[in-house]
């Protein structure tokens, strides 16, 4: 069984980018993610219905806040459902 929560995305910021492909770190209000679980998926609706899965690769603990590194951005005020693990 997966642990899992509800959130919202407060903040979102570019990490890299390298050929054009971007890696991004998304802060939410709450988080289960920590240094001892990484991985794991936000899941969020799109305004047009459609459902976005965005793993979670790893965290980045900075002054207090867990940033989430994904490879797809979601913006700030968006409500996430997320899940630890694969």
């Amino acid at each position: 069984m997966f642990a899992t929560f509800e959130a919202v995305v407060t903040d979102i910021r570019l990490e890299s980018r390298v050929s054009g492909r971007a890696r991004w770190q998304i802060a939410l209000d709450r988080t289960l993610f920590s240094a001892a679980a990484q991985t794991g998926v936000l899941e969020a609706v799109a305004p047009s219905g459609a459902r976005l899965e965005v793993p979670v690769l790893g965290v980045v603990e900075e002054d207090g806040v867990i940033w989430h590194v994904a490879d797809k951005p979601l913006t700030e005020g968006t409500a996430i459902a997320g899940r630890l693990g694969a």
